[in-house]
C-alpha cells in the first residue's frame, strides 16, 4: 500500500456523506420501514442499509485497499476487525430511534483511521444542515467554521450529556439510573438526546461540558473522537484512563480537570468488547 493522500480520502467522503445527507433528509419524513436487532429498542431502517451501501461502495472503489467496519455489515454478521490497516468506520445512521420517530437529531458517521489512530472525521446531520469536520492537526469545523470546546473545569456549572443506550440488561439499566441520580445534584443539567456522535460534537463546539456512555460502539466514536480532540476536549475512558475505541465506553469533556470530576462519580459497566 502506498502513501495515503489524507485530503483525497476527505474530499471523497465529503461528496459521498452529502449523497447520502440527501436520502436520510427526505427518508426521516416518510414512513420508516423498521427492523429490530438486539432488541425491541435496537432499531435499523432500510435508511441505514442504503447509506451503508452508498458510503462502503463508494470508498471501496476509490480505496480498494482500504478496509471497512459499517454497523449494518457488523450487525449482519461481518467480524469487527481494527487492524493498522486504513480503515473506514461508519454509522450509516446515529441515532435511529431519533430517526425512526423523525427527530432530527440524528446524523451520519465517517471515521478513517490509520494506524489505529483517527486522521479524518466527518459527521453530517442533513435534518438540521450541522456538518462537523476534522483532519488530524488541522482543528474542528462545524459547517467551515472553526470550533473549540467550553473549557468548563467546574461541575456545578456544566451541562453534561448521557444516554439511556438501546441495551436493556438489568446491571446495565442500573447503572444507568445509578449514574443519572449521583450526577444529577451535583451538575448544572443533564440531556439525553439519543446519539453519540452528536452528544460529542456538541462538546467539541461547546454546546455541552462532558458527555459519557457505555454501551456504544467503535461506529458510534471513531469519527466525532477527532472532532472533540481537534476542538481541544478530551476523550478518555469512563474511568478516566487511556481511550480505547473497542471497548464500548467513553467519557469526552471540554476539560482533563472535568473529565476527571465526573469519572469519579460513574459507577462502571463494562460490556462486551466490539
Amino acid at each position: 500500500m502506498g502513501s495515503i493522500n489524507i485530503q483525497e480520502c476527505f474530499d471523497t467522503a465529503m461528496q459521498l456523506v452529502k449523497t447520502a445527507g440527501d436520502l436520510v433528509r427526505d427518508a426521516i419524513k416518510k414512513k420508516k420501514n423498521i427492523e429490530t436487532k438486539s432488541s425491541a429498542v435496537d432499531l435499523v431502517t432500510e435508511s441505514d442499509k442504503a447509506v451503508e451501501k452508498i458510503m462502503i461502495d463508494g470508498l471501496s472503489n476509490a480505496f480498494p485497499d482500504h478496509k471497512f467496519i459499517g454497523e449494518e455489515s457488523v450487525s449482519a454478521g461481518e467480524k469487527c476487525v481494527f487492524t493498522d490497516d486504513p480503515t473506514w468506520i461508519i454509522d450509516p445512521i446515529d441515532g435511529t430511534m431519533n430517526f425512526v420517530h423523525s427527530f432530527p437529531h440524528t446524523c451520519i458517521s465517517v471515521g478513517l483511521w490509520i494506524n489505529k489512530d483517527a486522521e479524518v472525521a466527518i459527521v453530517y446531520n442533513p435534518v438540521l444542515n450541522q456538518m462537523f469536520t476534522a483532519l488530524k492537526g488541522k482543528g474542528a469545523f462545524l459547517n467551515g467554521e472553526k470550533i473549540s470546546a467550553s473549557g468548563e473545569t467546574d461541575l456545578s456549572t456544566s451541562l453534561i450529556f448521557a444516554e439511556v443506550g438501546s441495551s436493556r440488561d438489568p446491571e446495565k439499566m442500573n447503572t444507568v439510573i445509578t449514574n443519572f441520580t449521583t450526577l444529577l445534584p451535583r451538575v448544572h443539567g443533564m440531556r439525553a438526546m439519543g446519539s453519540c456522535t452528536l452528544n460529542m460534537c456538541y462538546v467539541a463546539m461547546g454546546g455541552g461540558d462532558a458527555y459519557f456512555e457505555f454501551g456504544i460502539h467503535a461506529w458510534d466514536t471513531a469519527a466525532a473522537y477527532l472532532v472533540v480532540k481537534e476542538a481541544g476536549g478530551i476523550v478518555v475512558d469512563t474511568e478516566g484512563g487511556t481511550f480505547d475505541l473497542m471497548r464500548r465506553r467513553v467519557l469526552c469533556a471540554s476539560t482533563q480537570e472535568l473529565a476527571e470530576k465526573v469519572a469519579k462519580l460513574l459507577k462502571q459497566y463494562q460490556p462486551e468488547r466490539d
